[in-house]
């Protein structure tokens, strides 16, 4: 019996690779002759090069730069021959900074910027920025001053590349551009399909769980809107509704606009590096989860991608995760769903023994 695991990360407790490896021990006390293939997957959110590792062989490229408040940090980015990999949450993630420092406001992805600024003063000719987990509402800003562009007010002077100045950027100078930009290749990657402003946009949905206030928010909001409007005066494209333009705090957008980047998806991409089509054609049973499966799960593309294309090829797919919403293993065409949380006496105790709990789950699969 051939069994495909083919899981996200549970977020705040496990990485996927932990979410294998803990369902692969569980079933391998059950199943002692079973063919256990892990195939962990993202969606090119925070934790995706850790993931990619598993499939490229890649060289790890140290760095000092800014964090999202500007402090000196020593991050990373991964490199295969001439191509990049970086992700954005390395230096300008959500996950640097205490509770009590989150500002949307106050923020910069300047530190990502010098990370792929590095990579192509060392020969790169390709990069992937994976873009989960920001800090940031900057619009990209960050990530082009420190590829050479100097963003100015009305009265010439260059502008902090930050959230709150936005609204006040009348000007934009690429004379001092990277003399490599135009020749390197620069994939976003990413599943988010938000506009750049609005209701649905990068202020309105994330800037919340970045710090800002319900005031701060609308601010943003018509700060991305008028920074729109300033690409399209200097010659940029439209990314007013563009989807995808509102990732990362609009890094999508601006990245599109000032470096010529193409918005891939997070999910075909892992998909594709781990011929994820070829193992569910091999399986007689797909396993499939993530932290928590709800209507979001049924919105996203990662976790309903796995079970389209099991039942595609008429595989039965299993969900784990830590909890589930009424109604989603129908809505999925899950053939059952095992939770932490069912097992658990509290969520505090499902998310603290996630891992034991996964081979229990493991050890209760059968088919």
């Amino acid at each position: 019996m051939t069994i495909l695991l083919a899981p996200d990360k549970f977020k705040g407790s496990l990485s996927v690779a932990q979410v294998c490896q803990a369902l692969a021990e569980g079933i391998g006390r059950c199943y002692l002759d079973a063919d256990i293939i892990q195939c962990p997957l993202a969606d090119g959110g925070d934790g995706s090069l850790d993931v990619l590792a598993q499939y490229l062989d890649l060289d790890t490229v140290n760095v000092l730069v800014a964090d999202p408040l500007g402090r000196p940090l020593q991050a990373n980015y991964r490199r295969a021959g001439t191509t990049a990999y970086v992700e954005l949450a390395a230096a300008s993630g959500l996950v640097l900074l205490g509770a009590q420092e989150r500002s949307a406001m106050d923020t910069s992805t300047l530190g990502t910027g010098q990370l792929i600024a590095h990579a192509l003063d060392h020969g790169v000719k390709e990069v992937y920025l994976f873009i989960g987990g920001s800090a940031t509402n900057d619009g990209g800003m960050g990530i082009a001053q420190a590829l050479g562009y100097r963003f100015l007010d009305n009265k010439g002077q260059p502008l902090a590349p930050i959230g709150r100045n936005l609204s006040a950027v009348a000007g934009i100078d690429r004379s001092r551009i990277h003399p490599r930009l135009q020749e390197v290749y620069i994939k976003v990657v990413g599943d988010v399909d938000n506009p750049f402003y609005g209701p649905r946009g990068a202020a309105y949905v994330y800037a919340p769980q970045k710090g800002a206030t319900a005031a701060e928010v609308s601010l943003l909001d018509q700060g991305l809107q008028h920074f729109a409007e300033q690409l399209m005066a200097n010659g940029y494209p439209d990314i007013r509704t563009l989807a995808g333009a509102g990732a990362a705090g609009g890094v999508g957008g601006g990245t599109v606009a000032l470096l010529s980047a193409e918005l891939v998806s997070g999910t075909q991409t892992f998909m594709e590096l781990s011929q994820l089509t070829r193992h569910i054609q091999a399986a007689d049973l797909v396993i499939t989860g993530e932290g928590k499966l709800d209507a979001q799960t049924q919105q996203g593309k990662l976790i309903s991608g796995v079970c389209a294309l099991a039942r595609e090829h008429r595989k039965p797919v299993i969900g784990v995760c830590g909890a589930a919403e009424a109604g989603v293993a129908e809505a999925l065409g899950l053939a059952a769903i095992f939770t932490i949380l069912e097992r658990s006496s509290s969520v505090e105790e499902a998310m603290n023994m996630a891992y034991p709990k996964l081979v229990e789950i493991g050890q209760s699969i059968k088919w």
